[in-house]
């Protein structure tokens, strides 16, 4: 498989050395499915539409020289014209059409996807995956967008869209110009997975450092009930715990 070059990547395949290929999100989730699963974790399965497919998308529909065009000039200090321009570019993008191989071959691999869980229309998450989310002087995680629960392939083709267009959310274009990047030099991958039972588990995030101080001897874990897609926009109250490492042990902190 050429990688670089391939509209679809299944998590099996992955690595983190994907991340030019997927983004960060998809490129750990492989890391997750095919290091765990033999381990006996249940990851949900899935796949990655790659930076490749989005690049090939915004070239077929023309779109990148008039995502440039549109937000030549802006000034992210205005707020009316960046949601007048933020509005026209991301509207730009649901018009645009697919391609129709594009649109084939995430239909097939949805297919294969129902066929793995014996169901004749899956529900699955469609995330963003941006190929530039963590980097040492910018973060641009949380800034693109979910969607729960689709069933079918036409309604999975229009989140894809939905995901390629919070790429250029308000938000999105003004972190990027402020920070110093082109914004059609960032490309986004969208993971297809399997959605999970959130009334028979929780969701969580641990970090390996406090991200407040800095403090790298402090692993922190931020646990909630259900579904774990609010985590970024911290919309409701979390369970934290803190631990401290030791020497690779873990201390729980008194509370």
């Amino acid at each position: 498989m050429d990688k670089a070059k391939s509209f679809i990547i299944w998590f099996n395949d992955l690595g983190i050395e994907d991340v030019p290929h997927v983004g960060g999100k998809n490129a750990a989730l492989g890391e997750m499915f095919h290091h765990l699963t033999p381990l006996g974790v249940k990851v949900p399965d899935g796949f990655a539409i790659t930076s490749y497919a989005y690049n090939y998308f915004l070239e077929k529909a023309g779109l990148a020289t008039r995502i440039e065009e549109t937000l030549m000039g802006l000034d992210t200090h205005d707020i009316k014209d960046l949601e007048q321009r933020g509005r026209a570019v991301r509207q730009l993008v649901l018009d645009a059409e697919l391609p129709a191989d594009l649109q084939r071959t995430i239909a097939e691999n949805y297919g294969y996807l129902c066929g793995l869980y014996k169901m004749e229309q899956v529900d699955v998450a469609v995330r963003s995956s941006a190929t530039a989310e963590d980097l040492p002087g910018a973060s641009f995680a949380g800034q693109q967008e979910t969607y729960l629960n689709v069933v079918g392939p036409a309604e999975l083709l229009i989140a894809v869209k939905k995901c390629i267009a919070s790429l250029f959310t308000n938000r999105a274009i003004s972190y990027r110009q402020d920070k110093g990047f082109a914004h059609t030099a960032i490309s986004l991958s969208v993971g297809v997975q399997k959605m999970v039972r959130s009334d028979l588990a929780t969701s969580g995030i641990m970090f390996t450092i406090d991200t407040e101080t800095g403090f790298r001897d402090l692993v922190m874990i931020n646990g909630s009930w259900g579904l774990g897609d609010l985590f970024c926009r911290v919309a409701f109250r979390l369970s934290r715990t803190p631990t401290l490492r030791f020497n690779g042990l873990g201390f729980r902190l008194a509370r």
